[in-house]
């Protein structure tokens, strides 16, 4: 199981927000259980649009030019943090672990940050591919590998 939160990690670390958005809709479809934990929020309407449309935000915000790379401190620390929060709601939600979680979906953070990067640039150097093309690859992968990431906890 801490190998599915250092996977959650790694979307997180493609789209620092879509790990999040997915541990809510996860809840909220009964994928993962955190009724009658300190996490039993996470499945409330309210919090499940507020994070889907940080999410939604992020997808478009990843692609202006002006924004900065996800391995500045900012980014970086961000992804650190949402995916240990990430791996730590699965932990709740299987009944323990939640410091290895925690740091698996960290690590995993990180991974995916940098992982995400070098496709992006290999694309485009390599196979001379718009960047816009690798970005949206990259948001389909985080999307379709997180969605079959929280269906199988």
């Amino acid at each position: 199981m801490p190998f599915f939160a250092f996977l959650l990690g790694c979307v997180t670390g493609l789209r620092s927000m879509t790990g999040p958005a997915l541990v809510c809709w996860a809840a909220h479809f009964g994928w993962l259980h955190l009724e009658g934990t300190k996490l039993g929020f996470l499945h409330r309407t309210p919090v499940l649009l507020v994070f889907t449309l940080l999410a939604l935000g992020e997808l478009i915000v990843d692609k202006l030019p002006n924004t900065p790379p996800r391995t500045a401190f900012l980014g970086m620390s961000a992804r650190i943090i949402l995916g240990g929060a990430c791996g730590y709601a699965l932990a709740v939600g299987s009944g323990g672990g939640e410091l290895m979680f925690a740091a698996a979906a960290a690590v995993g953070a990180v991974a995916g940050a940098f992982a995400g990067i070098t496709f992006r640039r290999s694309l485009a150097t390599r196979a001379k591919w718009p960047d816009m093309v690798g970005a949206l690859l990259e948001d389909s992968i985080a999307i379709i590998g997180g969605l079959l990431i929280v269906s199988r906890v």
